[in-house]
């Protein structure tokens, strides 16, 4: 159940959101990112693309092998230089405003959600009224999504139009009799990227989206971490 309502200042000037008490919403597999955040993610994490529920691409982060596993949190905290901007906004979420509305749009908090409370963790708001560090955090996080996700609508449309998008499936053997395939995702196709013409290129380059082919691209070799991480989880259990 969710209890989502518009964050005020006034009204909801005692809120606290203690973060180590949502891990579960942290211990997922996938992570939705978006093209803003390639450059830092591609130093840490696979970025790979699928299929959404209406037939288009997003991009996510792989973070485990296993359902419900984020191998790069240790102890409860992370291990990486970046943390994807879903997983930072916390308990909050951007309102849908109406299409007639100017600004921005507002955060909405979810209420019921374990990490909010009156009594432990970080206060959304100061004193005098402004916004605390986690909820300036959260903020930032929820601006990258809210402009990345119409960038990432604009970065596939080009990908497909040049056939830069390929299938690709992520077969992981750690040498112990234990197998992982990671079906349906795509990736950005290598040989056809080194390919385009000068003209294609410079159309990449202007929206901004050349960087983002690479860093998608070169981020594949995260999967060694990825099974590097798994094989240490799966030693530590065994000498426990």
């Amino acid at each position: 159940m969710t209890r989502r309502v518009q964050l005020d200042n006034v009204e909801h000037a005692q809120l606290r959101v203690n973060d180590r008490a949502g891990l579960e919403a942290r211990s997922v597999n996938q992570a939705l990112v978006v093209p803003h955040e390639f450059e830092q993610l591609q130093r840490d994490y696979p970025i790979l693309f699928r299929t959404d529920s209406d037939g288009g691409f997003q991009s996510v982060a792989i973070l485990g092998l296993d359902r419900g596993e984020n191998l790069f949190l240790r102890g409860g905290e992370w291990i990486t230089r970046y943390v994807p901007a879903t997983l930072r906004r916390g308990p909050l979420f951007l309102a849908v405003a109406d299409v007639e509305q100017a600004g921005e749009p507002g955060i909405v908090i979810d209420l019921d959600d374990a990490r909010v409370g009156d009594s432990e963790g970080e206060r959304l708001f100061l004193p005098h009224g402004g916004a605390g560090p986690f909820l300036q955090q959260a903020a930032e996080a929820l601006r990258t999504v809210h402009e990345g996700l119409q960038a990432s609508r604009v970065m596939f449309e080009l990908f497909a139009e040049l056939d830069l998008i390929a299938p690709i499936e992520i077969n992981v053997d750690l040498g112990n009799g234990t197998h992982y395939r990671l079906p349906d995702l795509f990736t950005v196709a290598a040989e056809q990227l080194s390919s385009l013409p000068g003209s294609s290129l410079e159309r990449l380059n202007r929206a901004g989206l050349l960087a983002a082919a690479i860093h998608a691209r070169s981020s594949l070799a995260n999967i060694n971490r990825l099974i590097e991480l798994k094989t240490q989880k799966l030693a530590s259990a065994i000498g426990a």
